[in-house]
């Protein structure tokens, strides 16, 4: 394989990707649940112990583990945390998004070696979090736990220069080529300069942060961009923009992603966007207004994309080290965020029969639903066989 500090020839593309992708999830049984969506869905289905209630049709994230929560810039510089990705969002069940929170929220209670107590009683509190997402926005105070204070400081501290450093290197109009980014196809090129000389990337360039939406945008550089874990071997580009000229000028890095078809299920009667891209842009709308405000669906090499602009105040949260406080808080404050996502979609009398509906299934021993707890023990055990075997395999194939 030609992998060198020009990049990565394009016949040898998929063979690094997915070693990548097989060794990110080797990495941790976390990170294996974390690239392992596919997987969740397929087990979920499989298993004949546990009837999952029919909620509330809404857009759901569809892969709502830990690490696609954290700060979130809005376009006029506001943050918040949100739902950070929702390649996956559908409209579908608000209970999926539940038991895959609580299935990430306990593998990760076991990453940090704590007790089987801490995850039930993370369950619980995920569950108390969730349903008071759906309690008057105006009245309802949520204490934000030390670890997402912590995040939500250094992402309002960050700059241009911190986005430029960290992901491209420098602040030079040049995205260097190299293990993270790769060069492109001559007709990768072209279609990205189409894209950008579009209108709807244009208005989403200079809209942002109250630009001028008569500035010229231009395309600095462009590489393919090996990022992330279970989208690895898709279309991933990153692009360096010019917005505007002389004095006035600045840099933006945009993210062109592949939008392909969710794993998620989803309501058979939901009404959604075919195409993948505008799917993708809807669902982040309703679920993430931070996000969804910044993003523009597209068409590029004949692939449903979407487009946003990368902003320096967007972190993933670390919840790799917890202690048992730690754990409880991280769970319920997570969980209002998404029961406020789910709860924006409901009106007023749906959301409170859906929080009722809630409450009528706890059992006797565990202040959470009783097939909340099973659905996440069946699946702990099958993402630990399967994890283990997944090592096996990756570590004779390296």
């Amino acid at each position: 394989m030609s992998c060198s500090m020009t990049g990565v020839a394009f016949e040898d593309r998929s063979a690094i990707l997915n070693a990548t992708r097989n060794a990110k999830m080797a990495s941790s049984a976390h990170a294996y649940v974390r690239g392992s969506t596919v997987k969740f869905y397929e087990w979920l289905e499989r298993s004949d112990r546990v009837a999952l209630p029919d909620g509330p049709p809404v857009w759901i994230c569809g892969d709502c583990h830990v690490g696609n929560l954290g700060p979130l810039a809005s376009a006029d510089g506001r943050l918040e945390i949100q739902i950070r990705d929702v390649d996956q969002t559908v409209i579908g069940n608000p209970v999926h998004d539940l038991v895959r929170l609580g299935l990430s929220l306990a593998m990760a209670a076991r990453g940090s070696d704590l007790p089987g107590v801490t995850t039930a009683r993370m369950v619980e509190c995920m569950m108390e979090g969730y349903e008071d997402g759906f309690e008057d926005q105006d009245r309802l105070v949520i204490t934000m736990p030390s670890r997402v204070e912590e995040a939500m400081r250094v992402a309002a501290g960050r700059s241009w220069r911190h986005l430029a450093d960290e992901r491209i290197e420098g602040t030079s109009p040049v995205i260097p080529l190299g293990k993270r980014f790769w060069p492109l196809l001559k007709e990768e090129r072209e279609a990205i300069e189409a894209l950008c000389a579009g209108e709807g990337l244009q208005h989403l360039a200079t809209s942002l942060r109250g630009g001028d939406a008569d500035a010229p945008i231009k395309v600095l550089d462009a590489a393919y961009w090996r990022k992330g874990c279970s989208s690895l071997g898709r279309l991933r580009f990153a692009v360096l923009v010019r917005v505007g000229k002389g004095k006035n000028a600045r840099h933006c890095l945009m993210d062109i992603k592949e939008a392909v078809a969710a794993s998620a299920p989803r309501y058979a009667d939901a009404k959604m966007p075919r195409d993948n891209g505008e799917r993708v842009v809807e669902g982040a709308r309703h679920l993430s207004p931070n996000l969804g405000e910044r993003m523009l669906a597209a068409r590029l090499l004949d692939k449903g994309v979407f487009v946003r602009e990368l902003m320096p105040q967007d972190l993933k949260l670390d919840v790799d080290h917890l202690d048992h406080d730690e754990a409880q808080e991280v769970a319920r404050y997570l969980a209002t965020i998404v029961g406020r996502a789910h709860a924006r979609q409901m009106g007023t009398l749906d959301g409170r029969q859906w929080v009722a509906d809630l409450q009528s299934n706890r059992s006797k021993s565990l202040d959470a639903p009783s097939w909340l707890w099973s659905s996440i023990v069946d699946l702990i055990g099958l993402h630990e066989s399967a994890y283990l075997e997944h090592c096996r395999r990756y570590a004779f194939a390296s």
